[in-house]
């Protein structure tokens, strides 16, 4: 097999044969490419390649590596083209779009299928190579070999031989923008789009494999692959609802369903085999036990038996006894006689055998000199016999011996007689056999004559003749003896008297020890008889003892399993039940492992219980009734141990536990908190866990040695995307090789470890992943939950406050986990021992004493256990106490944490809340008692949470945050009604108007706000509040004109009817720019007024809580710059010569890594400015910032960061540092208080003219404060938006200070001119923002504000210039300003908040709507079809063409300026009417497919989706009307312009809002009375008479002689007074006021200005760039620097 590819198990269904015969049909054709289109997982490349083998071509795929570039890219193509073009073999190029490390690749493959050719692929010298190759097959084919027609051929050969499959995923932008960058794509390939598996498909995949299974019966078993379909399906259909509810991605692909259907074939097995492994131990421990018991019964029969039998046996032996005593008496008495007779024998023994033993060693002595002689006899021979016999004469002494010798023999002792014997031939053996007992004196004495010779010796007698000396010896031989037995005779005699006698006594002792023996034998066997009675009593009594030994300790066996035996039995019961269910459950868990991973519990809840389980029973498939994930796949001794190794102990984290434990993928976890990383690391940290991170150089080494020594690895801080190099490692593509697991990683092939684990994690919150990485990897939601939250938070106050109890809690949790483990363990080892036991367990007494221990022990630890839990329930019960502290903290982490989907630098550390949490237990209020305590820790800690959360918080969220902080806390506190919460969120929504109640209203109630009533009194509170409108209209109208509604009183009944939040309701429903006053209000009573204050940043506090290891990061917005307080914050701190500022960009990387370096060393304040322009280094900086965690930087070092919010910024860095937004604090009061924190008390006392430096300091503060606090009220604010920054105001107080040292008198208009002019003018570009700037300067720089005590800064009593005194009594009066900015503090009316407030209104309900789950609405029709719908609206809506060419020639005869203007406008008006035309019947063709949609297309598609106009048809004229007000717009225009042409006459009343130039229609008049009067177009000037009449008089007297009547245009930030012609206050409510018919007269003559506002006219709302005019309007009542500051303007057209 090819290394690291993995055998495929294909089911090839209808739709998979239909692609594969696709594929094979398009690349069995010449130049036959494809591009197939489906999500990852799909079988886009497995049925690729399967095609590819079919036709026997050979497949090519590049293997992407972690440094795979364009070179590696175009090195791989080089050999495919060897392939494809020098060896003429037919490839397939199967190329993913997850293989694009660089969009350059596509442009190569781009090139390849339109023409074959990458530029510059080869060098001339590579080339060559090629070309040499090529040369016999282009001779071949008659080709002249040079190298444009070498590569020409080549290329041939390898477009006819080559076939590109691409397989692209249709999710996202990037396949749309590449299809429209790439046209080969699509013009040069066959498309196939691999949809979704159908029904029919995903069941007959389920169904084959099924076929290995065993199943019930065949309808159980094809209900189960229906519920595999409903699986899927449901899966896919929540994944679309978490995404509209959640705005989660989660994509479901065939490659999840595969793993659905196998992980359930090995779920089934594993736990058929568990749970029968289990019931069969069970089954067996309970069959010993009852074997026990029935022998338990027969022992007991065989016990009593025995024991009577013991009874008689012990009759017997007593019987037998009784004899056996009487016989033993006789025998003893016989017994002491022959003993005393044996006595005496035995002494008469000793006597004879001292005789005997004297006798017989006297003999002893002559038996060597015996053996002489006879040894010298036997040496004799015939022959030497005849030698003695030879001598006629013998010698003397041989003569001498023979004469003995015949002595002896008592013959006659002469030679002749010798010599005669000498010749018998019996004469040795005679000698031999002599007698020598019978030997005389006489011959003795005789004898004894011849041995006392002194020659007669047998030496001297051997030197004659050796046979001589032989009988010499033989001679004195016998005569010693001779005399030895004359001695020992008589004593030998005696000895046979002595031994006579001692014979016959011996015969009578025989005789009486017979008859003893006799008598012994008797008794001997009495005894025998005795002793086997007695021992098969005693083998009775043993075996009685034995049972009764066996009988208690079967009592003990049966009594210490007789709970086990009932236990074990109902374990049997359920076991077996279990097995029943475990089709059912394994479905269910199986689904749960590869689906429920990436949702939250609400959603898996839902789909497991509503729609999986409620299948399975509706099919009839075996299920658990209460089927839990948990506890079906999760053993709770391993739960435990997780719990006590940091997994939270709610539901929904065990969930994911067992998921990632017991997943097919690697988990890779969605971890925002590290809770999954802590728990992570515990519990692999004994197996030597290795963590690495993609920004690690060596990680693919740290990893390759997990993989070969079996180690766990945790890659953490994952991105979207994960590095290719790791597919291998994902896919687990291990091949077998020579009995060994291998993978190919990279170019190394090693050696695979089945004990490596591989984790991944992401701080990411909402991740997208691709379907590539969802197929690879099981995703986890690990964000952490209320519930395991609140648990953690308890035990943390709990520790603080009563640490006694927490840690009894802690023991007690461990003691009791470790008991529970203890218990399973021993009832294991009981039924191991039970079922290893051979024989019968009665036999076994060591198994029976284990059994005992095990059960003693069993029991104590019940029994401890008991008393653990029961005082474990004590301690949860005082810990209960602090629940509620611990229940307000979660929810105050939860509201911390939403904030993080509103904005992406709103990330925070639950480490750092924990130790925020700590730190509010500490310094809150003490008290005795319980509930105090814990009000003064909730109230504390709250604000506390506020408190840090604000300094990171721009200023349009605080007020959000705290909103959310309050409606969170109280819906806990079930003190919020939750329908009429989420009213106030929502609003009314009226579906259909045709059963609404008619608006009794409508001069005043908007159909918004009607909607927002009628459905208001569906909500059960108000009932009837419809009715009260027409009963109290005009109260009503009162209420809602009311400059305060919240306030106001209700009318009618609702005024006691409501509570707060109800009113709030009311008032949301009718005054929506009331809103965040209500919001505050709600805030400040239930929370309290600090919560609507944001506390202004104190640096030097920030430092206080900063540590080496968290990074301090300035969250930049417009117009503050926060350098120069740092600067300032390091001088005051003594940091200035150790402070070193970097502003990153391209090439600043290694001087910043340098700096972090020294800083972390030397002790330096390192700031690193604008992060944002420095993305790509973001990731090393996040490992230098993880490396302060773990390093022990010099006490001084302080990381400073500033950046612009980006979502690209490393999480963890923002997790780990303290924020700081960088922007003006909203409100008067808020930013006089931060400029006041900016003054020194140094600067403050520095000028040398306190009394006037003072004042005007103030008012430069209020100046500053009022120009950055104006943008609130948007176009009435400023025209554009400017960014003042903190900049402006210290060189403007700087100058101040100079200024008035300098001079004696005050130099006002060289301070204005700078101030207002140069300072902060020199960010204004718009004339009239300027004139504004100068009204405000004028006011606030006078001689009055110095000279007048108390002097008014605005027309409101609050805001005047304090008393002299010290920069704290200043700090104080602001102090006592209003938190809430009434509009007339900047010279506006009530009314200009409306818009800016509606505004915000709207972006407060979006953003807490954007953090609660979405309603899903199952809509009609698709995307497609409602703008389509719409696109022929319009179509339908616009008018045909303005005759052009006709009108020319109408007006051809008089080319006044005015026709000219109409010809021009009719120009424009056509051309975009073409252009709307043009652009929806593509649209059209682009939605049906028929032309490609290109991006201009896909922009009209969305505009049109939204409602919006789109950019290419706005470009004729600006407007910011919806598609719908805009269409009417449009068609009114041309009306306007079609009467005009068609008349060949202009209208009395122009309406000039209908003109695209306007400017040039004003030009024209000014031309036409120019020529008129013959006057120069230069020196003519406007006069405007507003009219006072009806337009229909002014029709009636036609056009006026000089310029024009105009209409159509509306007043905004004032009122008109019709009646005097003069502007006036608004009413309330009114925003724009309609202005009469304006009279517009050119004239030379220009009038006083006097009394008069010069208003200027804009195009439409955004008055930026749409200046037109400036119409002169009379001031009334009000002086005109009033409406400047009212921001007062003419719009000629508005936005709705």
């Amino acid at each position: 097999m090819t290394p690291g590819v993995i055998s495929m198990d294909l089911v090839l269904f209808r739709d998979a044969i239909e692609h594969i015969s696709r594929v094979i049909r398009v690349i069995r054709q010449p130049r036959g490419n494809m591009l197939l289109v489906g999500i990852g997982g799909s079988g886009r490349q497995s049925l690729a390649r399967l095609a590819t083998m079919v036709c026997n071509y050979k497949c090519f795929q590049i293997e992407v590596t972690r440094h795979y570039r364009k070179v590696e890219f175009r090195e791989d193509l080089r050999k495919l083209y060897w392939l494809a073009g020098v060896e003429n073999k037919h490839t397939v190029f199967l190329f993913t779009d997850t293989q694009v490390v660089e969009e350059s690749f596509l442009e190569d493959i781009n090139n390849m299928l339109s023409s074959g050719e990458v530029p510059n692929l080869y060098k001339p010298e590579e080339f060559e190579e090629v070309r040499s190759a090529l040369g016999d097959s282009a001779r071949q084919e008659g080709i002249a070999d040079t190298p444009e027609n070498m590569f020409t051929f080549l290329i041939d050969r390898l477009r006819a031989n080559l076939h590109i499959v691409l397989c692209m995923s249709p999710v996202g932008d990037p396949f749309r923008n590449r299809l429209r960058m790439y046209p080969a794509f699509v013009n040069c390939t066959t498309i196939d789009w691999f949809s979704e598996w159908p029904s029919d498909a995903l069941f007959e995949v389920a169904d084959k494999f099924l076929d290995t299974i065993e199943l019930p019966t065949e309808e159980v078993k094809s209900s189960v692959a229906q519920v595999f379909v409903v699986i899927h399906n449901s899966v896919a259909d929540y994944s679309s609802k978490m995404l509209l509810e959640m705005k989660r991605h989660n994509y479901v692909t065939p490659t999840n369903y595969l793993e659905l259907v196998s992980g359930y074939k090995l779920l089934l097995s594993e736990k058929r085999k568990e749970i029968g492994d289990a019931a069969n131990k069970l089954r067996n421990g309970l069959f010993k036990i009852d074997d026990t018991r029935s022998k338990v019964e027969v022992m007991s029969v065989e016990l009593e038996e025995a024991k009577v039998k013991v009874a008689q046996f012990q009759r017997q032996c007593e019987e037998y006894l009784v004899t056996l005593v009487q016989q033993k008496r006789e025998a003893d008495e016989q017994q002491k006689s022959v003993a005393a007779r044996s006595e005496k024998i035995g002494i008469e023994e000793l006597k004879c055998k001292v005789i005997a033993e004297g006798a017989q060693q006297e003999l002893d002595e002559t038996i060597p000199a015996l053996e002489e002689a006879m040894r010298a006899l036997e040496s004799l021979n015939k022959k030497d016999m005849t030698e003695i016999k030879s001598y006629g004469r013998p010698p003397a002494l041989v003569e001498k011996v023979l004469e003995a010798v015949m002595i002896l023999r008592g013959s006659e002792p002469t030679w002749a007689e010798a010599k005669r014997q000498l010749g018998e031939s019996n004469f040795l053996a005679q000698l031999s056999n002599f007698d020598k007992d019978s030997i005389t004196d006489r011959i003795l004495k005789k004898i004894d004559g011849y041995c006392a010779n002194p020659d007669f010796d047998p030496d001297i007698i051997g030197r004659v003749s050796s046979a001589a000396k032989s009988l010499c010896m033989w001679v004195r031989a016998m005569d010693k003896y001779g005399h030895i037995y004359r001695v020992v005779e008589p004593k030998r005699q005696k000895l046979e008297g002595a031994t006579s006698q001692l014979n016959e006594k011996q015969a009578t002792l025989a005789a009486a020890k017979a008859k003893l023996k006799e008598v012994t034998d008797k008794m001997e066997d009495l005894k025998k008889q005795y002793d086997e009675k007695l021992a098969m009593k005693d083998e009775l009594r043993r075996k009685a003892e034995q049972t009764e030994l066996k009988l208690d300790r079967a009592g003990k066996l049966v009594e210490g399993l007789a709970a086990e035996k009932g236990r074990w039995e109902a374990s049997v019961e359920k076991l077996e039940e279990q097995m029943h269910y475990l089709v059912g459950d394994c479905l269910v868990a199986a689904g749960f492992l590869s689906y429920m991973g990436p949702f939250l519990s609400n959603y898996r809840e839902e789909l497991v219980n509503a729609i999986w389980l409620e299948q399975i029973r509706k099919l009839g498939i075996p299920c658990s009734p209460g089927f839990t994930f948990a506890e079906f796949l999760g053993k709770p001794t391993t739960v435990r141990d997780w719990i006590i190794q940091g997994l939270p102990s709610d539901g929904f984290s065990t969930e994911n536990g067992v998921i990632v434990c017991r997943c097919s993928r690697w988990p890779l976890m969605v971890d925002p908190q590290g809770q999954a990383i802590k728990w992570i690391r515990n519990m692999e940290a004994d197996r030597g866990l290795k963590v690495i991170d993609l920004q690690q150089l060596d990680y693919l080494r740290t990893l390759e040695n997990a993989i070969q020594f079996g180690t766990p690895v945790l890659l953490q801080n994952v991105q979207e995307e994960l590095d290719p190099s790791l597919a291998p490692v994902l896919n687990k593509s291990i091949i077998k090789q020579g009995g060994r697991l291998m993978i190919k990683l990279g170019d190394k092939e090693i050696e695979y470890n089945p004990e490596f684990k591989f984790y991944i994690t992401t701080k990411l919150s909402n991740p997208h992943y691709t379907p590539e990485v969802s197929t690879k990897t099981t995703i986890t939601n690990f964000a952490v939950k209320e519930q395991g939250l609140e648990a953690q938070l308890l035990g943390i106050v709990v520790r603080k406050e009563r640490p006694e109890l927490e840690e009894q809690k802690d023991s007690l949790v461990i003691n009791i986990a470790a008991s529970k483990k203890k218990l399973v363990e021993l009832e294991d080892e009981i039924l191991r021992l039970l079922n290893e036991a051979q024989g019968s367990l009665l036999d076994d007494e060591s198994l029976v004493n284990t059994l005992q221990v095990s059960k003693t022990t069993s029991t104590d630890i019940e029994e401890q256990l008991v008393i653990s839990e029961e005082t474990e329930i004590k301690i949860d019960a005082a810990r209960e106490g602090y629940r509620a502290c611990a229940q307000r903290a979660s929810i105050l982490f939860f509201v911390l944490n939403d904030m993080g989907r509103i904005d992406p630098m709103y990330q925070f550390s639950l480490d750092a809340y924990i130790d925020l949490f700590n730190l509010s237990i500490e310094k809150s209020q003490r008290s005795n008692k319980l509930e105090e305590r814990i009000q003064f820790l909730n109230d504390y800690h709250t604000y506390a949470v506020y408190r840090y959360t604000c300094r990171g918080l721009f200023e349009r969220h605080k007020l959000l945050f705290s909103f959310q902080m309050c409606a969170k806390i109280m819906e806990a506190l079930g003190k919020l009604n939750m329908d009429e919460y989420n009213f106030f969120l929502r609003g009314g929504v009226v579906l259909d108007r045709d059963e609404q109640m008619d608006n009794p209203c409508p001069g005043w109630i908007v159909n918004s706000s009607w909607d927002n009533i009628t459905e208001l009194d569906k909500l059960t509170n108000f009932h009837g509040i419809t009715a009260s409108f027409e009963q109290y209209p005009r109260d009503w109208n009162g209420w809602f004109t009311s400059s305060e509604p919240e306030t106001a009183s209700l009318p009618g009944e609702w005024e006691n009817q409501c509570n707060e939040l109800q009113r709030m309701l009311v008032v949301r429903s009718l005054r929506p720019d009331r809103v965040s006053f209500c919001a505050s209000s709600f805030i400040v009573n239930n929370l309290g007024s600090k919560f609507v204050e944001p506390p202004v940043l104190d640096m030097n506090a920030v430092v206080e809580d900063s540590s080496t290891k968290t990074p301090l990061i300035f969250v930049l917005s417009t117009g503050v710059d926060p350098t120069s307080g740092l600067l300032q914050l390091a001088e005051n701190s003594g940091m200035a010569n150790r402070f070193h500022a970097l502003s990153l960009g391209q090439g600043q990387a290694p001087i910043a890594t340098r700096m972090i370096k020294e800083g972390v060393r030397e002790g330096k304040w390192v700031y690193l400015a604008n992060c944002h322009l420095s993305l790509s280094w973001m990731p090393q900086l996040d490992k230098l910032v993880e490396q302060l965690q773990v390093e022990q930087p010099h006490p001084d070092f302080r990381l400073w960061l500033s950046s612009s919010p980006n979502p690209e910024f490393p999480i963890s860095i923002l997790q780990a540092g303290i924020k700081m937004t960088t922007e003006p604090p909203k409100g008067l009061r808020a930013n006089l208080k931060r400029l006041y924190q900016l003054v020194t008390d140094q600067q403050f006392s520095q000028c040398k003219k306190p009394e006037k430096y003072k004042k005007l300091l103030f008012s430069l503060c209020f100046f500053h404060s009022i120009l950055l606090e104006r943008r609130k009220f948007l176009q009435l604010g400023w025209n554009i938006p400017y960014g003042f920054n903190d900049s402006d105001f210290e060189v403007s107080e700087n100058l101040l200070s100079i200024y008035l040292d300098e001079y004696e008198d005050t130099p006002w208009e060289a301070l204005k001119f700078l101030i207002a002019g140069v300072n902060y003018g020199g960010h204004v570009t718009d004339d009239f923002d300027r004139r504004l700037l100068n009204s405000y300067i004028n006011q606030m720089f006078s001689e009055e504000a110095i000279s007048t005590a108390f002097f008014k800064l605005s027309s409101l009593p609050t805001y005047y210039i304090p008393k002299d005194g010290p920069i704290q009594s200043y700090r104080e009066y602001i102090n006592l300003l209003p938190t809430v900015d009434d509009p007339k503090a900047f010279g506006q009316h009530p009314n200009a908040d409306i818009s800016s407030q509606i505004i915000e209104t709207r972006t407060l309900f979006d953003t807490l709507l954007s953090l609660k789950p979405q309603v899903s609405v199952t809509l009609g029709v698709s995307q497609e079809d409602k703008v389509l719908e719409m696109a022929a609206d319009v179509l339908r809506r616009i008018p045909p063409n303005i005759d052009y060419d006709n009108t020319a020639k109408l007006l051809s005869l008089d080319p006044s300026p005015l026709n000219v203007v109409l010809l021009q406008e009719i120009q424009r008006y056509n051309a975009l009417l073409e252009k709307i035309r043009f652009s929806l019947i593509n649209l059209e063709k682009g939605i049906k497919g028929l032309v490609v949609m290109s991006a201009d297309l896909e922009e009209i598609f969305t505009c049109i989706n939204d409602g919006r106009v789109p950019p290419v048809w706005a470009k004729v004229y600006a407007s910011q009307k919806p598609l719908g007000a805009w269409t009417r717009d449009l068609v009114l225009r041309i009306e306007q312009f079609e009467k005009w042409a068609l008349t060949a006459h202009p209208p009395t009343i122009f309406w000039m809002s209908g003109f695209t130039f306007p400017t040039g229609f004003l030009t024209a008049i000014l031309q036409t009375t120019a020529r008129q009067n013959s006057i120069a177009v230069d020196s003519l000037s406007w006069e405007f008479a507003v009219s006072t009449t009806d337009d229909s008089m002014l029709l009636g007297m036609g056009p006026p002689k000089d310029g024009v009547y105009i209409k159509g245009l509306f007043l905004e930030g004032a009122g008109w007074n019709k009646k005097d012609s003069c502007l006036i206050e608004a009413a309330p409510m009114q925003l724009v006021c309609p202005m009469p018919t304006i009279h517009l007269k050119p004239t030379d003559k220009k009038k006083s200005s006097k009394g008069m506002y010069p208003c200027p006219c804009y195009y439409y709302g955004n008055r930026d760039g749409s200046f037109i005019v400036t119409v002169d309007l009379k001031s009334g009542a009000e002086v005109a620097d009033s409406w400047t500051k009212r921001g007062t303007a003419l719009l000629m057209s508005l936005d709705s």
